[in-house]
């Protein structure tokens, strides 16, 4: 095949079209990168191979695989799954992938050690997770385990009993409805769902306490809702319901008593 003419793609500046004429006769036209351009000094007049011209063209794919990974790498790290993800996705074959995925990592775009160590340090910093849902996001992001354990060790038990504990005193704001048994129950619900490990939520259960104020308020809350409910009933029915009813939610039968004392005034 002989190059007939070769012109910049006037919507890419970085892509050339080579216009090709076979022997017989017949014209071909082919996109590609300035590198590949460069690469095999590729000229108008010039003489290729069908063999040489695949080679070219398979050079071409891997420069574009490249550059789109590049691309994806701009807006922050990633791992080396995410980066094969994101190729497949778009379509590039396996080989080309691989190759790609092997130059960028020889060239340092993609390190799974260092950005297991970024991913920690920023969850960290930003979020409230604990390190098994941290951990578990390294994995599904095709981080091997060593990897993952080094980078761990950044996250240490004390800022692990930190952030458990910022998250117990946004609960504690958001509700004070729940008695003093409710409370450590579903903050130790919550820490095991951001992935804190047991240790650290049996020691911050210990840590959580509501003062008489907060008891009283939130005993008079469900003691109101569960005298509607058995109002009717004859008053020593109602006593053994409501006490029931309320030492179940985990209040103290002190205060229970204390309260069914003042609905007997009202």
């Amino acid at each position: 095949m002989r190059i007939e003419k070769i012109e910049v793609d006037k919507k890419n500046a970085e892509r050339f079209y080579v216009h090709l004429v076979k022997e017989d006769g017949e014209k071909q036209l082919v996109s590609v990168d300035q590198d590949v351009l460069i690469e095999y000094r590729l000229k108008k007049g010039m003489t290729v191979t069908e063999k040489q011209w695949m080679e070219m063209i398979k050079k071409d794919d891997e420069t574009k695989a490249y550059k789109m990974a590049l691309r994806f790498l701009a807006y922050r790290m990633r791992s080396k799954q995410e980066v094969t993800d994101y190729l497949e996705k778009k379509g590039v074959d396996r080989g080309t992938i691989e190759r790609v995925i092997g130059k960028l990592q020889n060239e340092r775009y993609i390190d799974d050690e260092q950005f297991a160590h970024a991913y920690v340090q920023t969850q960290v910093n930003t979020t409230m997770k604990g390190p098994y849902v941290i951990y578990k996001e390294l994995i599904d992001k095709g981080i091997c385990e060593d990897a993952i354990a080094k980078a761990m060790e950044r996250y240490t038990e004390e800022m692990q009993q930190d952030k458990a504990m910022k998250w117990v005193e946004k609960v504690n704001k958001q509700s004070k409805k729940r008695s003093y048994q409710e409370q450590k129950a579903y903050i130790a619900q919550l820490l095991h769902m951001k992935g804190f490990p047991v240790h650290i939520v049996e020691r911050i259960k210990q840590q959580i306490t509501l003062n008489d104020e907060e008891q009283w308020e939130a005993l008079v809350y469900h003691g109101e809702k569960s005298h509607r409910r058995y109002e009717t009933y004859d008053r020593y029915t109602y006593e053994q319901k409501m006490k029931q009813a309320l030492y179940r939610k985990g209040f103290p039968l002190s205060l229970i008593e204390k309260f069914l004392e003042k609905k007997k005034e009202d």
